[in-house]
């Protein structure tokens, strides 16, 4: 990332996440001191599509950096052209922006897979992720982009769950499912997978993918990938075909929490990437919730130890529903109320 931004403004946006900060905790809502000379807006057409798609890929612009370009310059375009300039003012010699010809194989990539980019402010756009301050600025998506603005719950856990997790996860997924929220997990092995199978039966379901919404892992999910896009949705807000690596994974995980009203981790260990989701949850003010286990399970340690720490114990579906209300009325309300 680029530390571009002089000190004098970084003491007033200082400021301004302390003040929104206290203003949320007070349940009056965020208030903007000091508003953006340019309100952000969505690409209205493709090539304001490309040109943000070119600087999200450009080398050192992370979510944090894309947005203060977009908020100080107004468009993607005036971005692009400023940021040899900021990256020079960084330190950064003989910058080179991401080429065009790596843009539009992206884009091409993405309608030769059938794949759709939605891009943050857009009414496509997950109006939950919204909340979150990391939000990705562009998804790709596969599949029907109106469950984006369903009422969700993650269902997460262990990729070596025991039979009685995953059995555990497909019946919360299946109760879940008929009552009317999208199920979404992260499409690993054990957990994740019964979840979104349980959900296509009962209903329908979303996933998150650590790699590009076109690049399936682990493989052996496929055709579950397949039914996916079919009946629910998959995202992704990664290139068209890149394979995932470590460390993509918990940057997946704040999506899984950011989208839902709730996560409930199903099961655990004390050390795993399922409790990553849940810390993001926590600092996203999304409820969390946990299935216990037994004491001596390596496996359901994780999930003793969130309901040691204040998570609600989750039984069934119906302990969830008692913490997070109906489908019906969470859908207008992503983000929990916090104590």
């Amino acid at each position: 990332m680029f530390a571009f931004v002089p000190a004098a403004s970084q003491a007033v946006n200082q400021f301004r996440r302390m003040v929104n900060l206290q203003e949320t905790e007070s349940g009056i809502g965020p208030v903007d001191l000091f508003p953006s000379p340019h309100p952000l807006t969505p690409p209205l057409s493709a090539e304001d599509e490309a040109a943000w798609l070119r600087l999200l890929r450009s080398r050192r612009v992370g979510v944090a950096t894309f947005f203060r370009l977009m908020t100080e310059h107004g468009t993607a375009q005036a971005a692009l052209q400023a940021l040899p300039e900021v990256a020079a003012a960084a330190g950064v010699k003989d910058y080179q922006l991401c080429p065009l010809a790596v843009v539009e194989d992206e884009l091409k990539r993405g309608r030769f897979a059938g794949a759709r980019l939605v891009a943050w402010g857009a009414s496509d756009y997950p109006a939950a992720l919204m909340d979150i301050p990391d939000a990705p600025p562009l998804l790709w998506t596969m599949g029907d982009t109106q469950l984006l603005q369903k009422p969700m719950v993650a269902l997460v856990g262990a990729r070596n769950a025991s039979s009685l997790g995953t059995r555990m996860a497909r019946k919360l997924a299946a109760d879940l499912a008929d009552a009317g929220f999208v199920v979404v997990s992260g499409l690993a092995r054990g957990v994740d997978t019964a979840a979104h199978s349980a959900a296509l039966e009962h209903g329908t379901t979303a996933a998150v993918l650590a790699g590009g919404v076109d690049v399936i892992y682990p493989t052996e999910n496929t055709v579950l990938a397949e039914e996916i896009a079919r009946q629910g949705i998959r995202i992704s807000e990664q290139p068209m075909g890149l394979s995932p690596i470590a460390r993509h994974f918990p940057r997946r995980n704040r999506i899984i929490s950011g989208l839902a009203r709730a996560v409930v981790v199903v099961e655990a260990a004390a050390k795993s990437g399922t409790l990553i989701t849940a810390r993001n949850a926590l600092d996203q003010g999304r409820d969390v919730l946990a299935v216990p286990g037994h004491p001596f399970d390596a496996r359901a340690s994780g999930c003793n130890m969130l309901i040691r720490d204040g998570a609600a114990l989750i039984r069934g579906a119906n302990d969830v529903i008692e913490v997070i209300g109906a489908a019906q009325d969470t859908a207008a309300a992503p983000q929990a109320t916090t104590d």
